[in-house]
Formats: structure tokens, sequence, C-alpha cells
């Protein structure tokens, strides 16, 4: 025991090693050091490569969504990566909306058309003194990076005034206001021909209101008089056009309307889309110019809601002597405006609309007169946005596609009721109507011709035609003669007589003969009847005002 604690007394007062041991401590501490400067530097160094490698690829993946995989394989093996690097490339949608929170602001898969590209890369860089604590040569690197593109359009659907009739337009344009009108049809001239943005009225209607500062889709989708839409349209006009005709023209039916309490959501005339949670008052980079009459008009159709107009037309057209009008406008179907600023995908609809002419055609022989009532439904039309082509560097060379299905049209000559006019839920099947009574002698009719196309037309505008807000017609395929011609030619008369009814010979040729006589007279009273409520028969009528086109950009 003595000999034991002796010998520890020696060792713990001999000093020799000491160097060794401190030293052998110190070389532990200095290769910990060297892993730490050595390895994380290079580990920070190659995922900073790995970062910018994942951020190009993003890149080039968004600006070629069609080809993503390739497009991003591509670029990871130009930067020294190689493609099996690549975990994944991801579509999807970004939405730039400060209230979502930024990592939920990709959203995929896709809902509908892709917009964005989320790419992984993972590679590895190789330990040279940090192997020795964890027991592996490699170190995993993983990166993502997500990059969008932007490819916006505005466009708008119907809307449309072949020929302008003042005393026509006043009448329903006042009606579906609610006030009465007085205009030229140089004043109307004056309206069409005027351009503003969509998103400047906007801007002022907000001011209008005492909205500002809240976001486009709040104000869109606020409860808002008529009279203050057509108030904020007065002073878009004169900011952007000053005083001209189309002022005074606008002043005078603002002032018409100043009473009218009616309101509307304007969701349904503009749809800003991506741009719904800007503040009313910011100008995103693309215009959506638009006609002050069809600005005009499409308020007007809102405001009218289901309600019917009734009105006289005289058009002085050979054949007829006198064509009253009842006509309803339905609602576009929800969600859609009828200027649209959106992506690929994006659609909008015109109003469902029916339309009962009672036509009174100048008699022949022993025929006094003819009552025609002629049915008309022409069912929404829509347009979507199927392409945009970015003519990047040359935005001259950029393009936009639309594909239009005009409205299905349904017409009868028959004995449709008001009552029938505003049930959009069912659609009319009339009875006979009575045509012509002469002295006991009855002569009724019943005809049926439907026109449409439910396979979409894709039409094209260029960069000049967008600059100029061209508008193009898109007619239904199978629309190959007029739709009185049809009706007439699916008529099928009937001729009753009376036990004291006076024998008329010949009286169904008669009739049938004063019809086809006034053909072409009853197509041109329907044709305006239908152009002053925006809409024509088996078209549709769409134009595109404005093309955004931005390089894809990283968003994370």
């Amino acid at each position: 025991m003595t000999t034991m604690l002796a010998l520890l007394r020696r060792f713990d007062a001999d000093e020799r090693g000491n160097f060794a041991i401190i030293g052998a401590g110190l070389m532990t501490l200095v290769v910990g050091c060297a892993a730490l400067a050595v390895d994380l530097g290079t580990i920070f160094t190659d995922r900073r490569k790995a970062q910018s490698a994942a951020d190009l690829a993003a890149i080039i993946a968004a600006s070629n969504l069609s080809n993503a995989v390739n497009a991003a394989t591509a670029t990871v093996v130009q930067n020294k990566y190689p493609a099996s690097s690549l975990a994944k490339v991801e579509l999807g949608n970004y939405s730039a909306n400060s209230t979502i929170a930024p990592q939920a602001r990709f959203v995929t898969p896709a809902v509908g058309t892709a917009n964005a590209a989320r790419v992984t890369l993972n590679t590895q860089t190789p330990l040279y003194f940090a192997r020795y604590f964890t027991g592996k040569n490699q170190y995993p690197i993983t990166t993502t990076a997500t990059a969008s593109s932007t490819a916006l359009a505005s466009f708008a659907i119907g809307s449309r005034l072949a020929a302008i009739n003042g005393g026509l337009i006043n009448t329903m344009l006042g009606s579906m206001l609610g006030t009465t009108l007085s205009l030229s049809a140089m004043d109307y001239q004056a309206l069409i021909n005027a351009r503003v943005d969509a998103l400047d009225f906007l801007s002022n209607l907000a001011t209008r209101v005492n909205m500002t500062g809240v976001t486009y889709d709040t104000l869109l989708n606020s409860n808002i008089k008529v009279s203050d839409i057509i108030a904020a349209a007065l002073t878009t006009q004169q900011a952007t056009n000053g005083a001209n005709a189309a002022t005074t023209a606008l002043s005078t039916i603002a002032q018409a309307t100043t009473g009218v309490t009616t309101k509307i959501k304007p969701s349904s005339l503009i749809d800003v889309g991506p741009f719904a949670n800007l503040a009313a008052g910011q100008k995103p980079k693309l215009s959506a110019g638009v006609s002050v009459f069809d600005l005009l008009s499409a308020t007007a159709q809102l405001a009218n809601g289901s309600h019917q107009i009734a009105t006289s037309v005289n058009l002085g057209l050979p054949g007829i002597a006198n064509v009253s009008v009842l006509a309803t406008v339905g609602e576009r179907p929800v969600g859609s405006g009828w200027v649209e600023l959106g992506a690929q995908g994006a659609s909008v609809h015109t109003a469902q609309t029916r339309i009962l002419l009672s036509i009174q055609l100048a008699g022949s022989g022993p025929v006094p007169g003819v009552n025609l009532p002629l049915y008309v439904e022409v069912a929404s039309g829509t347009a979507t946005l199927n392409a945009v082509s970015c003519g990047l560097p040359n935005v001259g060379t950029s393009r936009v596609t639309l594909a239009a299905t005009p409205g299905i049209v349904d017409a009868w000559i028959g004995g449709v009721t008001a009552a029938d006019m505003t049930n959009f839920s069912v659609k009319p099947n009339p009875p006979a109507a009575t045509l012509v009574n002469v002295g006991g002698i009855t002569v009724s009719g019943k005809a049926h011709a439907g026109m449409g196309n439910t396979t979409p037309t894709n039409v094209d505008f260029t960069y000049v035609d967008i600059q100029s807000a061209v508008k193009k017609t898109v007619t239904t395929s199978n629309f190959t003669s007029s739709l009185t011609a049809s009706l007439l030619g699916d008529l099928s008369l009937s001729v009753n007589a009376g036990p004291l009814a006076i024998p008329v010979p010949g009286i169904g040729g008669t009739v049938s003969g004063i019809l086809n006589g006034a053909t072409s007279s009853i197509d041109q009273t329907l044709a305006s009847v239908l152009a002053t409520l925006g809409i024509g028969i088996g078209q549709v009528d769409l134009w595109v005002m404005g093309i955004r086109c931005d390089g894809a950009v990283l968003v994370n």
C-alpha cells in the first residue's frame, strides 16, 4: 500500500511528457478548427454554386413551361452538374399576393395553366477533415428555386354597333339605365370613337365613392350606384380626351342618370385578374383601353338586370308597318366580367339575351296585314385567352390568341308570352301564333330554327391589332343563311274558318308571299335591335387591348 502511494506521488510530481499530452489535445483542436474552416467553407461555397445553378434552372424552366424538365436539365448540365442531380421540376401557379405567406404563394400541381416552376437540385461536396468526426466522405446539399413568368393580356367580348340609329339607342339604352335619353347619332359615334383606360376609370370610381386605399377586389365587389359609375366614366373621359363631343354627350347622360339609384357590382364590368389585391389607383404594366360607349352599354345591361325593355322600332323598312320590342338581358355567368385582365385560361362571357319582336307586316290583296311574333334567344358567348406569345426582345412580334364560341341561337315564330321572357331556367316551346284574322278566318303558324357552334374558333391578334384595339368577329360555322329565311323555311301554316267565315281563296299562299317578301326587312330589324344590345346573330365580337410580357424571374 505504501509502495502504491509512493508511485502515485512520483507520477503526480513527474512533469516529463506534458508537452506530448498537450500537443495531442491541441492537435485534436487544430483538426477540428481545420474541419470548421475548410469543410464548412467548402460547404458554403458549393451551396452557393448549387443555388446559382438551381436559380438558373428555375428561370429557364419558367421561361419554357411546355418543356420545363428538358430545359432545366440542360441548364444543370451546362453548370457542370450531372443530369441526375436534378431531383425534380414542379410546375404550378405563383401568386404575387402580399396577403399570402411567401412559402404559400407557389401552389403545385398547377390549377389550370401553370405560370411558374420550382426546381430541386441534390448535390454533394467532399469532406476533408470533418470525415474524421462524421465518418462520411461527402456532405449532401439540397437547394430549391422558384421562378415565375408573366404573360398577361387584357381582352373583352361583345359590344357592337354596326349601324347607328339614334332613336333606337336612346329608347333601349335609356330604358336599361332607367332614364330618358335624346342624343343624336353623331353623339353616339363620338362615344364609340372615344377611348379610356379601364384601370384609370376604376381609380376615378374609387375616388368618386370614397373608397381610396382599398384593393381593386374590394372596390369591384362593392354595390355602387350606376350614377356614380357614369360620373366616374365622365371624369376619366375628361382627363383622357379633354372637352370634345364625347365628353359633352357623356355629360348629358350623366346628368340624366343623376337620380338613378340602381346599384351594380363593377366586377361584372371589369375583372382585374392577378391585380385584384393591388390598391385601387396602382397601375400595373398592362393597359386596357375601352370605348366609352362600350363601357356605357355594358353598364346599362348590368343596370337593367333581368327587367324587360319595352319599346317600339321604326326603321322605315319596306313591308313593315310597325314593330314593338320586348327584350330581356340576363346576367353574365358568375365570376365573368366584360373586360378581363389575366393569364392563359382566363375567360369572359356575354350575357344571355331574349328578344320578342311583334312585327306588323303590310298586307296584300285580301289580307290587310300579318302579325308576326318573332322570338330570338341568344345564349352566352365565350372568349378564352388561349395563348400569349411574347416576342422578346422584339415586342412587336408578340401575339395573343383567343378562343371564341358564339352564343347558340334559338328562334321561334310562335306564341311566346312576356312571362316566358324572364324565366331563364326554361327554354320556351310556344304554341302556334295567330298571324292573320280576317272575317272569321284565322291563319296560324309555328316555326323553329336553331344555329350554333360549340367548337371554339381560335382568333389571332398581332401586336398591331392590339395597339389599335381591332375588333374581330367570329360567326358560327353553320350560319349559312338569314335567320328569318331559316324560320320561314320551317313555317307551317294552318288556315281555320269559322261557321260564318267568308271563304278567301289562296289566303295561305298570300300570307306566305307577304312573309317572304319582307325577309330582308325583318332581318335588318332584328339585327338593329340585337346590335343595340351589343350582340349579333350567331356571332361574337372580341378584341385585345393590351399585352404584358415579362421574362421569368425568381420569386423566392
